[in-house]
């Protein structure tokens, strides 16, 4: 039987919640699927459960280089995946018995799709808080390819282990990037500059478990600095921002001039600093002065010489989840629009 979808499951030391994990894949309602485990390295007893499915269920693989690192275990086990659908997984998630079945079919009525996703739930429960549970909310309310496309810059739209996409696409990129940041935000990054179309199911399909222990938790890779540096470069590198038009950043904090610092590095010149806290407002911060969001809506309506249009194109490095929403309400009150005429940035 050749399988419709490959699960790709890369896994380090994770006999203890493992099977709670391949559970949850035995149980799904499209049965043409096949299991590419890859043991990147395990001491622990994860090999043997794996091997455990394996002896009753042919779907089940198991690929063994060794300790190899993460990403190095994606390619590894995307190059062996014989469907032309690859959905990911990680060794301590559960799915939702029908999530292969309905991104499958949402793939097979949407072949110009390259990814589709599914909303997430945080579990257990008592853990599940802070800024992760906000971040979590956010991206489940991302579902249109423009949504997608237009949030691309503020944190990863998708929780890895919830995606489904077309191999061939994935390989044809180069696959996984090792290097010091996150590998699956930057594979992300790397399809919205191609110009692919990536979606949600507005759907809640994979239990993703919130741990003290997860990567995105205890590895440098996935730190703000980190994610900072990987979208100046991939936003400096994407031609989206205009080159006739000045340049504001709306933020004025020491936080946010050291994280736009990244991309005014490459080159880029500063109009003006935007915020509303009267104290800054009239400073000359780096050479350049802090105004208020009334000086963004004057701009608006400035003509040069000609008749047209400066108006100023808008980053919001404001980091905070509900203020960086009352930012985006109060710049289309202005007029302005969002991808057109400004962006929000993580």
């Amino acid at each position: 039987m050749h399988p419709e979808v490959s699960i790709l499951l890369p896994f380090h030391d994770a006999a203890e919640n493992l099977r709670w994990c391949l559970d949850s894949i035995a149980l799904q309602t499209l049965d043409r699927f096949e299991v590419v485990a890859v043991d990147d390295g395990s001491r622990d007893d994860s090999a043997a459960v794996v091997q455990e499915y394996m002896a009753y269920d042919g779907r089940f693989r198991l690929l063994q280089p060794g300790r190899v690192g993460l990403v190095e275990a994606l390619n590894v086990g995307l190059a062996a995946c014989r469907a032309p659908l690859v959905a990911r997984m990680d060794a301590d998630d559960r799915m939702a018995p029908r999530r292969l079945e309905f991104q499958h079919r949402w793939m097979r009525e949407h072949p110009a799709h390259a990814l589709v996703a599914t909303q997430v739930e945080l579990f257990p429960e008592r853990s599940a808080g802070g800024g992760h549970l906000e971040y979590v909310r956010w991206q489940n309310r991302l579902l249109e390819p423009h949504q997608i496309s237009a949030a691309i810059y503020v944190e990863s739209p998708f929780a890895h282990p919830s995606v489904m996409y077309r191999r061939h696409l994935v390989i044809g990129m180069g696959g996984y990037r090792s290097g010091d940041f996150p590998e699956d935000y930057d594979l992300w990054l790397r399809m919205h500059h191609a110009g692919t179309v990536m979606a949600k199911l507005p759907r809640t399909l994979l239990y993703w478990r919130d741990s003290r222990t997860r990567l995105s938790r205890t590895d440098p890779r996935y730190g703000r600095e980190r994610f900072d540096r990987l979208r100046a470069a991939a936003l400096a590198k994407s031609g989206e921002l205009p080159t006739d038009r000045p340049l504001v950043i709306w933020g004025a904090g020491r936080r946010t001039r050291r994280r736009a610092r990244h991309l005014l590095e490459k080159g880029y010149r500063l109009r003006a600093w935007v915020d509303i806290d009267p104290r800054k407002i009239g400073n000359i911060v780096e050479g350049v002065p802090v105004v208020s969001p009334r000086w963004l809506e004057a701009e608006s309506n400035h003509r040069e010489e000609g008749g047209r249009r400066s108006r100023p194109y808008v980053l919001v490095y404001v980091a905070s989840w509900g203020a960086r929403e009352e930012i985006a309400r109060a710049l289309q009150g202005m007029g302005y629009r969002e991808v057109e005429d400004y962006r929000l940035v993580g």
